[in-house]
């Protein structure tokens, strides 16, 4: 299997946000401005003894229902490392030599992970009114670090007006431009020759492309089953960079589609595990794994991890317990690809999908043995990826 994954993100409509959800033109559902009940943090354990002159992988999941990033071991007899405060209803994260960056409702939360604390919570330039938690909050949306960690991306939504992609100097610790893009951009992507950062636009079927040295925007529609307005299901969520540099865009477990960046040329790929989606990324053998959420739209099925060979369309379909939001990919064993007897990686799938069913944990899926391992993990973690800290 072979291929790529990414984020979404949003385009400006100046009609109503109705997100995932079907409906007329009518105002943005209301955020909260309290995190669900049933997701209140836990204590945090004491960290593992770190060795500084080493490194090992470890997940971090933003904690959508709190104030929290989580450091998680999955293979450790308690996996949940640590509790990092960021600031109120962090959505995404992405890390670059050692600190990670995380997209709040608050602001740019800047962390150093050898240390395990926060350093700074930065101001957007279009910083929201007021401070909420929920899919339909004001703030930092989509993040993605630049190949040389000097700038960070991250798409701020602000209703009722249009979403911007703003860019934070590293060096300089301020954002200093933006640029106008798509409605509620859930993801944000970065090339990796560094020429371009793409949002996939939730709410406007679209992927806008910003020259990263210009910061002129080029939006193209990708919309398999039609622009279907508000009212439809059939939106992109996440995306992600295949090994030939396409962007790859799962819909509704029905179809995928593959954008080349340089032509706006789009490649459709049928699919069969007709389940709404939204996480994607892309494991090292080039597999696109996606989540699936269930039935909504044209969707039928019910929730379930897609593995997709994009160059052959061959797809192995595993059934889940619960909805997810986004995937990442834990490594295996030295050596397991070579003897065949283990998976060389896992997927990991958050449970903090953005509507209701969403739940307090991590699922980890063997691709070999189609095997499920479930994690516990309070406070609606909805965006996981694998990083390396000192250990």
């Amino acid at each position: 299997m072979r291929s790529a994954a990414l984020p979404s993100l949003a385009l400006l409509v100046v009609a109503a946000l109705a997100g995932c959800t079907p409906g007329g033109l009518a105002p943005a559902p209301q955020p909260s401005t309290t995190p669900p009940a049933s997701a209140a943090p836990t204590a945090t354990p004491t960290p593992e003894p770190a060795d500084a002159s080493a490194h090992r992988p470890v997940l971090l999941a933003t904690l959508a229902a709190s104030n929290a990033l989580a450091v998680v071991d999955p293979d450790a007899a308690e996996p949940l490392l640590d509790r990092i405060e960021v600031g109120r209803a962090p959505w995404g994260v992405a890390t670059h030599d050692g600190t990670a960056f995380v997209s709040t409702a608050e602001g740019l939360a800047i962390v150093d992970l050898a240390a395990g604390s926060r350093t700074a919570l930065v101001p957007y330039l279009h910083q929201p009114a007021g401070v909420a938690f929920g899919e339909y909050r004001d703030g930092g949306l989509g993040i993605a670090v630049a190949p040389d960690g000097e700038r960070v991306y991250v798409a701020v939504h602000r209703w009722p007006d249009p979403a911007w992609l703003e860019v934070y100097d590293v060096d300089d610790g301020v954002f200093v431009a933006s640029a106008d893009v798509g409605v509620r951009p859930f993801d944000v992507l970065a090339d990796p020759s560094g020429d371009w950062v793409a949002t996939i636009d939730h709410d406007s079927y679209t992927v806008s492309l910003v020259d990263t040295d210009t910061m002129e925007v080029r939006a193209v529609e990708i919309a398999p089953f039609g622009n279907l307005g508000f009212a439809g299901w059939e939106k992109p969520h996440y995306a992600s960079i295949t090994a030939d540099g396409r962007v790859a865009l799962p819909y509704q477990g029905l179809v995928t589609v593959l954008l080349d960046p340089a032509t706006g040329e789009t490649e459709r790929i049928e699919t069969t595990s007709n389940s709404h989606q939204h996480g994607i990324t892309t494991a090292p053998d080039g597999t696109l794994v996606t989540a699936g959420t269930g039935p909504f739209g044209t969707a039928t099925g019910g929730p379930n991890v897609s593995l997709l060979d994009p160059a052959t369309g061959e797809e192995q379909v595993i059934p889940l317990a619960h909805p997810h939001e986004t995937v990442a990919i834990w490594p295996g064993d030295a050596g397991a690809d070579a003897s065949g007897s283990a998976a060389p990686w896992s997927a990991v799938l958050a449970g903090g999908f953005t509507r209701d069913g969403w739940w307090d944990g991590l699922t980890l899926v063997d691709p070999l043995s189609g095997e499920l391992r479930e994690i516990p993990l309070a406070g609606r973690p909805q965006h996981v990826l694998v990083a390396a800290v000192a250990q």
